[in-house]
This record gives structure tokens, sequence and C-alpha cells, in this order.
């Protein structure tokens, strides 16, 4: 933790709206490793916004989202489109993609489901969520871009911890500017845009010194999360010879909502 401003200038939003699934992207959606790349999670939930939008159907909600990151989301204009694969009286499965100059640069899955009976039992499978921190000095992130993304949300650790403290790790986090501007986000926009985050949360692996990049993200609601506030628990795992996997579970500010997945790619630079 350090007195690293937040920039004074910071966009009004990540994005905004040009029309016919058309998004000019903001300096805010910069990920921490150069200005010019977005960091996953504001794209993300732009496709489960339009995923949202796309042919709403009453008392369904979208339960699974699997975000795949064939190559870099540029800071730059990016178009937005959804459709239908597969639709039964209670589940959906839909598909999106954001394409940039022609190319695709994010693909996406998702299951929308009809809502379960009341009576569903409520069951948990993680520990809870450490309490929300009251206010803190903005962090930073060892050899980071910073006055984008990691900018853009406020982040509360624990006492001591932070991006540069090896993990397993928590953090509660919250946008300070909307995803899209003049335009409401949802607990699915807000729970994608900081689910990118999980191993970032919880560095385990060495990301200086070697290559150490997630290639998918998947984010598994059992509920909708409620509030601004959301809390990722994360961990990694990895194998010689094979590959890492961050586990995160979600929390808000009533208790656990959801569970984090993603693959790492793990190699010399």
């Amino acid at each position: 933790m350090t007195d690293h401003p937040v920039p004074a200038d910071l966009p009004e939003a990540f994005y905004h709206d040009l029309g016919d699934g058309r998004f000019e992207s903001t300096a805010a959606t910069a990920g921490p490793w150069s200005p010019k790349w977005q960091h996953g999670g504001p794209p993300s939930a732009l496709l489960g916004r339009a995923m949202e939008a796309h042919e709403p159907r009453a008392g369904f909600h979208i339960a699974r989202v699997t975000v795949e990151l064939p190559r870099p989301v540029p800071v730059a204009e990016l178009q937005v489109s959804v459709r239908t694969v597969h639709a039964s009286r209670r589940v959906e499965l839909l598909e999106g993609e954001i394409s940039s100059d022609g190319g695709p640069v994010m693909l996406a899955r998702a299951w929308r489901m009809a809502a379960g009976p009341l009576d569903t039992p409520a069951l948990r499978v993680g520990r809870p969520a450490p309490p929300l921190p009251g206010p803190q000095a903005p962090h930073t992130m060892a050899r980071a871009h910073l006055d984008g993304y990691i900018s853009a949300m406020e982040w509360r650790f624990e006492a001591g911890a932070g991006f540069d403290v090896p993990g397993p790790g928590a953090a509660w986090a919250r946008q300070r500017i909307p995803l899209v501007a003049g335009a409401a986000d949802t607990a699915l926009t807000r729970a994608l845009t900081l689910a990118d985050s999980s191993w970032a949360v919880a560095f385990e692996l060495d990301h200086h010194h070697r290559l150490v990049v997630n290639t998918d993200v998947t984010l598994a609601l059992h509920r909708p999360p409620v509030g601004a506030w959301l809390c990722m628990r994360s961990a990694t795992a990895a194998s010689p010879g094979g590959s890492g996997l961050a586990v995160g579970q979600m929390h808000d500010e009533t208790g656990e909502c959801g569970q984090v997945m993603q693959t790492l790619l793990v190699n010399e630079r």
C-alpha cells in the first residue's frame, strides 16, 4: 500500500456506447501490463451486459459465463455481438464475441436458466469472507501500469496484504466508475468486472521472471451478487511440467455468491 494517488482525470466510465454494438474503450480499461491492452474484467463485463440484453426472458438469470482470451483486447473501439446457440423451456446457451479491427479478441459462452424454487436449500462450499476493511490508500502493483483498471477500482486488502504479497489472499473491491457511461451496472457486470482479477489477488507464481497469464475466466454464480462491494478469496494450484489453476470464491456483504476459475499458462519468457 502506497500513497499513489487516484488519477484526477479518471474517465467517467470504462466504455462509451457508440450504438449498433460498438463501444469506445477509455483509458480506464487498460490492464497492469500495458496501457495499450485492456484488463480482462471490463470487456468480460461488456460481453455479459450484451448477453443479459439479448432476447431476455422473465424469470431467467445468467448462472455461468466462460470467457476465452485468444489474444489481448486493445484499448480501442470494440464490436460486441451475441447469438443464441440453444434455447429450451428452462435453459439457454448463449455465445458472444468481441472483435477489433475485424478479428475476434474475446469469446464467451453463458448458460441462462430459469430461477430455482424458493425452498431450495441455502448451501455454501467455502469459508466466509473477511470483514470489509475501512478506507485504505490506493494499492499498487510492482512493474505494473497503474493508471487504468487498477486505479479505476477501489481495493481493500486485509492488514499487511496487497498485490505484491504472495497469496493465497483475499481482497474486497468495487468500481469507481460505471461500465458504460450513462447506463446502470448490473449484478452480473459488477461480478465480471472483478472476476478476472482473482489470480492477481493471490499471486503465488513468479509472474515477473516467468510468463504467467490466464487464458480464460469462468464465473459461476449460484445467486446474483448484492451491492457494489465484492470480495475475492483466491488461491492457485500448479504442477511441474503442467499449468496453473487459480480458483476463487466470490462474496458480497451478505455471503458467498459464486466461484471463479482461471487456467494459467506458465512458461519461460
